[in-house]
């Protein structure tokens, strides 16, 4: 089967990566395609309620509210695959998709579970989003097309049901203060068993401490906002996890887990389950199982990232600083050296700047807003030709720089997003939520009014171009990178990435400015000439060792050197 793989993908001209099974693909090989269910596509209006009878704060469905379920599922999320997969999305990583607290915050302040991070049942689909079969439809229909599907993954808290007897909402208590017991923890009646496995109610399995400060120990140990935070100290919780989450393997044959809040879990934890999850994958047949782990709010400081591979021993951990030092470049006044001060911190990971190869990098997600977003807020007075020159910029840098490219659903089409969190979460299909039909989408008449799943859209064959790119050229997924040039101020920015078997350079060459760019790059000393990749390449080089090139603004170049084998 495997040659037959092989022989298949020469004749389509599909490089060997991609010509073999999908489960030999490397992580550095994938492209993923990363979206909130409840927001992408509704394929099933019959489960909008997810069964629950009443008004929207029983229910949870509130499709005018931007806080509450809007009906995607995942039958809509199956029949938009031809979409996903046109783009040139090998991936899916999917928010969380495990039955959640319906509804909960203070009165008048109520928000719904749609983004699948308040866990009750760690076993099964959220009905909102449909069944369990319906979970092994979408799993199977993506590996029938060559494509991964990642699972979203909670272990540092579940649901907000344990309550305590001293306040209705408190504060931290630190061990130092309360070395025992900090609150008295209970379980109002009624709901002494929602939580799946049975273990997850006993209340001793909980650090009980009130509120988290995110600083200092509270980090771990704190709850999230009221979310009930899991002693992840305790063995009993360690083996429960690692059993839940081995035995969504066994069962739909997943690809790889995107770790929540990562960073707010005791590393001892992660020092056990990776390890056993790693295993669970092989033993199953899955040899490249991709974990990576969220440690968010780090800015541009690479070593805060990678020492959570280094002490936890996440194979891999979300680029957060990936993304800080994109948008300073492009959202910001910042010259180049901010890109050159994070790849300069690679060989802190473990592996050194191998293992960054693995790092999944972004520019827009749910959480912490659009690039589009950053944009127009640093720079409010430039032209629609502009904004989505800037926004095209920073998605050829994700694609082709070192890294796991993650596009966000909806920046295909043109979504920017009022800001953070709730704000970058539109939907899709034709919206009914008045604070997302009224914003303005790049390169586009359309609005959030109507369904976005538009292939002309100008990002859209833009992303679908490099993606083809990123996966002909296996320097631009495997190679090793070289920085070349950079500046202080908006320019050029220059890197080399060398094919692991032809030893072929590919040359990138950046313009973050607004201005003409011209200058001299430099290249591998026995390089002479050069193609164009992507631009307008010189076809030789200046001198030996250097490449003369010239950009328009915010554009950018790539340039294929011969093969040395």
């Amino acid at each position: 089967m495997r040659v037959l793989s092989l022989l298949l993908g020469l004749i389509l001209g599909v490089t060997p990566a991609f010509a073999q099974s999908y489960r030999d693909r490397l992580p550095q090989d994938e492209t993923i395609y990363f979206l909130l269910p409840d927001r992408f596509e509704n394929g099933d209006t019959s489960n909008d309620k997810g069964g629950l009878k009443g008004g929207s704060l029983q229910t949870g469905f509130d499709p005018t509210h931007k806080g509450f379920y809007h009906g995607g599922d995942l039958r809509g999320l199956i029949k938009r695959l031809d979409y996903i997969q046109g783009m040139g999305a090998t991936a899916i990583w999917v928010a969380p998709i495990l039955k959640n607290q319906a509804v909960r915050g203070a009165k008048g302040q109520e928000t719904a579970g749609y983004h699948g991070y308040w866990v009750t049942d760690f076993t099964t689909v959220d009905p909102h989003f449909g069944t369990d079969a319906e979970f092994k439809s979408l799993v199977d229909a993506a590996h029938a097309r060559g494509m991964k599907v990642y699972m979203d993954i909670i272990t540092n808290h579940t649901a907000d049901i344990i309550r305590y007897r001293e306040c209705e909402i408190c504060v931290y208590r630190s061990k130092a203060d309360y070395s025992g017991q900090a609150y008295t923890p209970y379980i109002p009646k009624g709901l002494e068993h929602v939580k799946v496995p049975a273990w997850l109610n006993d209340v001793s399995l909980y650090h009980n401490r009130g509120n988290s400060t995110f600083e200092g120990e509270s980090s771990t140990m704190g709850d999230f906002v009221e979310l009930d935070d899991v002693n992840t100290e305790d063995p009993r919780a360690a083996s429960g996890f690692t059993e839940i989450y081995g035995g969504w393997i066994d069962k739909y044959g997943i690809d790889g887990f995107r770790v929540d809040t990562a960073k707010h879990v005791n590393p001892e934890f992660w020092q056990g389950f990776v390890p056993a999850i790693l295993a669970k994958a092989k033993a199953k047949g899955i040899p490249n199982f991709h974990v990576f782990g969220e440690i968010g709010g780090i800015g541009l400081e690479p070593g805060k990232l990678a020492v959570h591979t280094r002490v936890a021993g996440f194979p891999s951990v979300l680029d957060f600083a990936f993304h800080q030092a994109v948008v300073d470049t492009l959202a910001g006044p910042s010259g180049t050296d901010h890109l050159n001060e994070l790849f300069a911190g690679d060989p802190l990971y473990e592996g050194g700047a191998a293992a960054a190869l693995q790092l999944p990098t972004w520019v827009s997600n749910h959480d912490n807003g659009r690039i589009g977003w950053f944009v127009r807020k640093a720079f409010p007075d430039a032209s629609d030709g502009e904004v989505l020159k800037r926004v095209r910029l920073a998605h050829a840098m994700m694609l082709t720089l070192r890294g796991v490219p993650v596009i966000y659903a909806g920046d295909e089409q043109g979504f920017a997003g009022d800001g953070w969190d709730q704000d970058a979460r539109e939907d899709m299909f034709a919206s009914k939520t008045a604070v997302y039909n009224d914003n303005k989408l790049i390169a586009t008449t359309a609005t959030t009014a109507q369904a976005n799943f538009s292939t002309a859209h100008p990002l859209y064959t833009f992303l679908a171009q490099m993606t083809a790119l990123r996966r002909d050229h296996a320097a631009l997924r495997r190679g090793k990178q070289i920085v070349r040039n950079y500046s202080d101020k908006p320019g050029l920015f220059a890197v080399s990435r060398f094919d692991p078997d032809t030893r072929q350079e590919m040359v990138l060459v950046f313009n973050t400015s607004n201005a003409p760019l011209n200058a001299n790059v430099e290249v591998g000393g026995l390089a002479s000439r050069f193609t164009s990749v992507f631009g307008n390449c010189p076809d030789a080089t200046r001198v030996q060792g250097s490449l003369a090139v010239s950009l328009p603004p915010l554009d950018f170049m790539i340039c294929a050197g011969p093969s040395t084998k």
